[in-house]
């Protein structure tokens, strides 16, 4: 029993079954454990694609990810995907090999500081001198992935330690999580004051519902609340995308009824969201008239961008829920009468903005192939890669629950997707897993479709091929007078005929006529499948905050020649209720 043979089994005993990863010398130790063993070890076929796969795994299940690499160039190919992990909180446990501790500062071969290099994109770091340290970092760096905020985690594991022997060391036993404390009495019935003022509020959920399996509690909030809501990027799926209070998605390439209604509220109640750039656009003139109730798990994120007159760090499930009960008291009080009009006026816009699928022309328009391969899939998870068709994604897929959407959100990494896919297919090889990708961003991990051939995946992909970096293109278009550099992609090769060559089976289209047969045949293969997907070099994503601007001057295609967007609403403070006016605030303990 030395110390790889003991990490291994302790990897079995924390629940783990599927890790991601790419051998080499100073992880060889490792690798040699594995043999035998119980753990399904996914070979990728770029130390960036385990990362990724990790990540995947980890997004769509809620369970922590495991990859593993060498020292050197393979744990430094690893960055991007952990990187990721931080900046999205996924739970992540990276395994990396180093040289023997005698040899680490002498510049050996293959030596990097992998612990210094990746500090700052990770919860936390662990470099194991001796064997006896495995005892307790393996079982705190899973502990520390999972506790509160999650995200990833390293081990490096020098190669001397790995061969140790271990056979004196304990069984492995996992370590409990802390669970979020609830929010203090006083902050919830702050915040049920500063509600309970409100006649136009408006909820803004993000990535945090989910993290804190909150889903749950906060449909059921909405329900009782009947407050229009708004959704990040990472939040889509947390509220039925036909609920009659879901405004979509908001910020740069949101909806214009929900950045309307931000812009309009009196009041701003933040579930799990951080006030990030691309949802807020110019931030001093964002929400301007809302009194904000932040209600949010990480206390360090209320107050950080944008000051707030109710802050309630703790729970989001019990936060809710005990938001929740004085709401339908409220609703039939003085303010009722005002909130139902608000709700109106946002359910008009709703309807007046909704997006239209009868784009003139032949090609095909991506918004209506993906609308209808959410129609057709909707119970898929859906996997996206970066640019214009990550937009298309967030716009036009009706996504029924979270977890069914693993994007790159604030790191915004091109080549995430197809990974990413085969993460998730791993974590359920019976569910429908769909990679939506570009081409800019398929080349980037296309050599994973070796990795989908030889575990033989049934992951479809839609790869929409625009023959450009369409969001670069786009961007250049309309903010730099159209002068495109470096956004050419013509000499793409022909994808259809790449995937072949993988044993992949791959479709063609590139006509509006054709896309219904397509998609079917696609849902239909057995196994994994390619469908290529000619669109036109010059489709944009409407509508589009331009930059330093607020979210009520979005642009649409006929605004395309022009900044000229109108005055920024104004900024007028909200008068608060007096003392005296209806506080209905009582809390449930």
């Amino acid at each position: 029993m030395n110390g790889a043979r003991w990490l291994v089994q302790a990897l079995e005993a924390e629940g783990v079954d599927t890790i991601f990863g790419y051998p080499g010398g100073a992880i060889m130790p490792f690798y040699d454990a594995l043999h035998g063993a119980s753990l399904k070890h996914v070979l990728v076929r770029h130390e960036q694609g385990a990362a990724f796969a990790a990540n995947g795994y980890a997004r769509a299940s809620g369970r922590v990810g495991v990859c593993v690499a060498t020292s050197g160039p393979g744990a430094s190919n690893l960055v991007t995907g952990i990187a990721d992990a931080m900046l999205d909180s996924v739970p992540m446990v990276v395994i990396t090999g180093q040289v023997a501790t005698p040899l680490m500062g002498t510049d050996a071969f293959q030596e990097l500081d992998v612990f210094g290099m990746t500090m700052p994109i990770v919860k936390h770091s662990f470099l194991p001198r001796n064997v006896d340290d495995l005892r307790w970092m393996l079982a705190e760096a899973f502990r520390i992935a999972r506790e509160g905020r999650p995200g990833p985690v390293l081990v490096d594991l020098p190669k001397d330690v790995q061969l140790g022997d271990a056979t004196h060391l304990p069984v492995h036993v996992s370590l409990p999580i802390d669970a979020v404390p609830c929010a203090p009495d006083h902050s919830l019935h702050e915040a049920a004051a500063v509600i309970s003022q409100a006649q136009k509020p408006v909820v803004y959920a993000g990535g945090g519902v989910v993290l804190g399996d909150a889903v749950d509690a906060f449909r059921e909030f909405i329900d009782l609340a009947q407050f229009p809501t708004v959704l990040t990027l990472k939040a889509l799926g947390a509220l039925p995308p036909m609920h009659p209070c879901n405004l979509g998605m908001l910020g740069m390439h949101g909806s214009r009824a929900a950045n309307m209604a931000v812009q309009e509220c009196d009041l701003l109640i933040v579930v799990g969201a951080r006030f990030d750039d691309r949802a807020t656009g110019k931030l001093a003139e964002f929400a301007p008239n809302a009194r904000v109730v932040h209600i949010d798990a990480d206390a360090c994120e209320i107050g950080k961008l944008r000051a707030v007159e109710a802050a309630v760090p703790g729970n989001l499930s019990t936060s809710l829920g005990r938001l929740a009960a004085p709401l339908a008291a409220q609703n039939a009080g003085r303010n009722g009468a005002a909130r139902s009009a608000w709700r109106d006026i946002c359910a008009q816009r709703t309807r007046k903005h909704a997006a239209r699928y009868d784009a003139p022309g032949d090609k095909v328009y991506a918004p209506a192939l993906l609308k209808r391969m959410s129609e057709l899939a909707p119970d898929a998870i859906v996997s996206c890669d970066v640019g214009q068709h990550q937009m298309w994604v967030a716009q036009h897929w009706r996504f029924h629950q979270p977890r069914q959407h693993l994007t790159s959100g604030a790191l915004g990494a091109m080549g995430f997707g197809l990974p990413a896919a085969i993460g998730a297919q791993l974590e359920d090889l019976d569910a429908r897993v769909v990679c939506v990708s570009g081409d800019g961003s398929f080349m980037m991990n296309i050599q994973e479709l070796a990795t989908l051939r030889r575990y033989r995946l049934p992951v479809k992909i839609v790869l929409l091929d625009n023959s450009a970096l369409g969001m670069v293109r786009q961007w250049q278009e309309l903010f730099f007078e159209k002068r495109y550099s470096e956004i050419d992609l013509s000499d793409n090769p022909d994808f259809a005929e790449v995937a072949r060559a993988f044993g992949i089976q791959a479709l063609h289209v590139d006509q509006a006529v054709d896309v219904e047969d397509a998609l079917a045949a696609l849902l239909a293969t057995d196994g994994p499948a390619l469908l290529h997907v000619a669109i036109d070099t010059a489709a944009n994503v409407w509508p589009l905050v331009p930059p330093n601007h607020n979210n009520a001057q979005m642009l649409d295609p006929d605004d395309a020649g022009s900044l000229d967007v109108g005055e920024p609403v104004g900024a007028t403070p909200p008068s608060p209720t007096s003392d005296s006016e209806e506080t209905t605030n009582a809390l449930p303990a």
